[in-house]
């Protein structure tokens, strides 16, 4: 079994379906993607290089923005991504 889910051909971000050692080889849809670092189960692999301020996309829509650049393999979390989704705790007071 693969270890990365990618559900959607829009893809940049994949789940690991399983903990993924820094150095791990992974063979994903015709190339081979190597992991950056340790990446926890259930969290999120950068499948292609993703620049700044560009969209994350994961099951096929857009989930957030790179608030850094990102490298292919490279562990998606909180660190480097910005949710463009709405949060009730950040909104402006009318």
């Amino acid at each position: 079994m693969n270890p990365i889910l990618k559900i959607h051909e829009k893809d940049n971000v994949g789940t690991c379906l399983r903990h993924l050692q820094s150095g791990e080889m992974l063979d994903l849809e015709n190339c081979t993607l190597v992991a950056k670092e340790e990446i926890p189960q259930y969290h999120k692999i950068a499948l292609t290089d993703i620049p700044i301020h560009s969209p994350i996309f994961k099951y096929g829509q857009v989930i957030g923005l790179a608030t850094q650049g990102i490298s292919q393999g490279a562990y998606v979390h909180v660190h480097n991504i910005e949710s463009t989704r709405g949060r009730g705790d950040q909104k402006e007071e009318c």
